[in-house]
Protein backbone atom coordinates (compact mmCIF):
# COMPACT_ATOMS: atom_id res chain seq x y z
CA UNK A 1 0.00 0.00 0.00
CA UNK A 2 2.89 2.38 1.17
CA UNK A 3 4.44 1.70 -2.77
CA UNK A 4 1.05 2.82 -4.72
CA UNK A 5 0.65 5.69 -2.30
CA UNK A 6 4.27 6.71 -3.07
CA UNK A 7 3.72 5.78 -6.45
CA UNK A 8 0.94 8.34 -7.15
CA UNK A 9 2.51 10.99 -4.99
CA UNK A 10 5.60 11.04 -7.73
CA UNK A 11 2.89 10.68 -10.55
CA UNK A 12 1.14 14.56 -8.98
CA UNK A 13 4.61 16.06 -8.03
CA UNK A 14 6.36 15.11 -11.14
CA UNK A 15 4.75 17.85 -13.76
CA UNK A 16 5.70 20.47 -11.20
CA UNK A 17 9.39 20.23 -11.36
CA UNK A 18 9.28 18.61 -15.02
CA UNK A 19 8.19 21.62 -16.42
CA UNK A 20 11.21 23.90 -14.96
CA UNK A 21 14.04 24.80 -17.52
CA UNK A 22 16.95 23.05 -17.66
CA UNK A 23 19.71 25.73 -17.11
CA UNK A 24 22.47 25.23 -19.52
CA UNK A 25 26.31 26.74 -20.22
CA UNK A 26 27.41 27.12 -23.47
CA UNK A 27 30.03 24.39 -23.31
CA UNK A 28 26.50 21.97 -22.97
CA UNK A 29 25.96 22.79 -26.81
CA UNK A 30 29.36 21.14 -28.05
CA UNK A 31 28.95 17.56 -28.09
CA UNK A 32 31.83 15.51 -25.94
CA UNK A 33 34.74 15.20 -27.95
CA UNK A 34 34.24 18.15 -30.23
CA UNK A 35 36.56 20.42 -29.67
CA UNK A 36 34.74 24.11 -28.38
CA UNK A 37 36.49 27.31 -30.30
CA UNK A 38 36.55 30.52 -27.76
CA UNK A 39 38.15 33.80 -29.14
CA UNK A 40 40.20 35.40 -27.19
CA UNK A 41 38.86 39.16 -26.93
CA UNK A 42 41.25 41.57 -25.03
CA UNK A 43 39.92 44.57 -24.05
CA UNK A 44 41.01 47.80 -25.83
CA UNK A 45 43.02 49.63 -23.30
CA UNK A 46 44.97 51.53 -25.75
CA UNK A 47 42.82 54.41 -26.79
CA UNK A 48 44.99 55.62 -29.79
CA UNK A 49 43.32 51.92 -31.14
CA UNK A 50 39.50 53.38 -31.01
CA UNK A 51 39.47 54.75 -34.48
CA UNK A 52 40.21 51.61 -35.66
CA UNK A 53 37.58 49.98 -33.68
CA UNK A 54 35.11 52.56 -34.73
CA UNK A 55 36.51 51.73 -38.60
CA UNK A 56 35.06 47.99 -38.12
CA UNK A 57 32.18 49.03 -36.97
CA UNK A 58 31.25 49.92 -40.52
CA UNK A 59 33.25 47.16 -42.37
CA UNK A 60 31.74 44.01 -43.76
CA UNK A 61 30.78 41.42 -41.39
CA UNK A 62 33.48 38.77 -40.51
CA UNK A 63 33.24 35.30 -41.78
CA UNK A 64 32.26 32.69 -39.57
CA UNK A 65 34.68 30.36 -38.37
CA UNK A 66 32.96 27.32 -38.55
CA UNK A 67 29.48 27.49 -40.03
CA UNK A 68 28.46 23.31 -39.71
CA UNK A 69 29.80 22.76 -36.29
CA UNK A 70 28.14 19.54 -34.44
CA UNK A 71 25.83 20.07 -32.28
CA UNK A 72 24.50 17.61 -29.54
CA UNK A 73 21.17 16.22 -30.69
CA UNK A 74 19.98 15.52 -27.29
CA UNK A 75 19.17 18.60 -26.19
CA UNK A 76 16.54 18.80 -29.68
CA UNK A 77 12.42 19.81 -27.70
CA UNK A 78 14.05 20.25 -24.35
CA UNK A 79 12.84 23.16 -22.07
CA UNK A 80 15.84 25.17 -21.23
CA UNK A 81 17.55 28.49 -20.21
CA UNK A 82 20.29 30.08 -21.74
CA UNK A 83 22.14 33.06 -20.49
CA UNK A 84 23.63 35.14 -23.32
CA UNK A 85 24.13 38.37 -25.50
CA UNK A 86 21.34 39.60 -28.07
CA UNK A 87 22.37 40.41 -31.55
CA UNK A 88 19.43 41.65 -33.22
CA UNK A 89 17.53 40.41 -36.83
CA UNK A 90 14.64 41.94 -36.61
CA UNK A 91 13.26 45.16 -35.03
CA UNK A 92 9.57 46.36 -35.07
CA UNK A 93 8.84 49.54 -35.40
CA UNK A 94 8.02 49.93 -31.66
CA UNK A 95 12.01 49.38 -31.04
CA UNK A 96 11.51 45.71 -29.94
CA UNK A 97 13.36 43.26 -31.12
CA UNK A 98 11.50 39.59 -31.99
CA UNK A 99 14.07 38.04 -34.16
CA UNK A 100 17.51 37.73 -33.04
CA UNK A 101 20.77 35.74 -32.01
CA UNK A 102 21.70 34.74 -28.70
CA UNK A 103 25.70 34.60 -28.56
CA UNK A 104 27.32 33.93 -25.37
CA UNK A 105 29.70 36.94 -25.60
CA UNK A 106 29.28 40.55 -26.34
CA UNK A 107 30.05 41.73 -29.57
CA UNK A 108 29.68 38.63 -31.66
CA UNK A 109 28.58 38.71 -34.85
CA UNK A 110 29.04 42.46 -34.68
CA UNK A 111 32.32 43.42 -33.56
CA UNK A 112 34.37 39.72 -34.18
CA UNK A 113 33.77 36.97 -36.01
CA UNK A 114 30.81 35.43 -35.14
CA UNK A 115 31.31 31.73 -32.67
CA UNK A 116 30.92 28.51 -34.85
CA UNK A 117 27.04 27.84 -35.01
CA UNK A 118 27.19 25.55 -31.89
CA UNK A 119 27.54 28.30 -30.09
CA UNK A 120 24.47 30.27 -31.63
CA UNK A 121 20.99 29.90 -31.17
CA UNK A 122 18.36 31.90 -33.56
CA UNK A 123 15.53 32.73 -31.02
CA UNK A 124 11.90 34.26 -32.27
CA UNK A 125 9.77 35.83 -29.21
CA UNK A 126 5.96 37.10 -30.22
CA UNK A 127 6.82 39.61 -27.43
CA UNK A 128 10.07 40.80 -28.35
CA UNK A 129 12.81 42.38 -25.94
CA UNK A 130 13.28 46.44 -26.15
CA UNK A 131 17.32 46.29 -26.51
CA UNK A 132 18.45 49.49 -25.03
CA UNK A 133 21.64 48.41 -24.19
CA UNK A 134 23.27 45.82 -25.77
CA UNK A 135 25.82 45.26 -23.13
CA UNK A 136 22.82 43.59 -21.10
CA UNK A 137 23.29 39.69 -21.05
CA UNK A 138 19.61 37.87 -20.93
CA UNK A 139 18.12 35.01 -19.98
CA UNK A 140 16.31 33.54 -22.56
CA UNK A 141 13.82 30.51 -21.67
CA UNK A 142 12.06 28.22 -24.39
CA UNK A 143 12.13 24.65 -25.99
CA UNK A 144 15.28 24.30 -27.90
CA UNK A 145 15.28 22.75 -31.15
CA UNK A 146 18.25 21.59 -32.93
CA UNK A 147 17.62 23.12 -36.37
CA UNK A 148 20.41 25.63 -38.40
CA UNK A 149 19.14 28.48 -39.28
CA UNK A 150 21.04 30.97 -41.73
CA UNK A 151 20.98 34.82 -41.53
CA UNK A 152 23.34 37.73 -43.47
CA UNK A 153 25.44 37.65 -40.13
CA UNK A 154 25.80 33.71 -39.18
CA UNK A 155 24.58 30.51 -38.93
CA UNK A 156 23.10 29.24 -35.98
CA UNK A 157 22.80 25.31 -34.93
CA UNK A 158 20.27 25.72 -32.75
CA UNK A 159 16.42 27.18 -33.04
CA UNK A 160 14.93 28.55 -29.86
CA UNK A 161 10.85 30.40 -29.63
CA UNK A 162 11.29 32.87 -26.23
CA UNK A 163 8.35 31.82 -23.76
CA UNK A 164 10.74 33.95 -21.78
CA UNK A 165 13.07 36.92 -21.55
CA UNK A 166 14.82 38.71 -18.62
CA UNK A 167 17.56 40.43 -17.67
CA UNK A 168 20.74 38.17 -16.65
CA UNK A 169 21.35 38.66 -13.03
CA UNK A 170 23.84 35.93 -10.76
CA UNK A 171 21.78 34.44 -8.55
Amino acid sequence: MTRVLLLLLLLVVTPSWASEPRTLEWSQLVPPGASLIRQALAPMHDLSQLGDALAAESAPAARQQVPNAPVVKALDGQQVRLPGYIVPLEVSEEGRTTEFLLVPYYGACIHVPPPPSNQIVHVVSEMGVRVEDLYQPYWIEGRMQVKTASSELADAGYQMEAEKIYAYELE
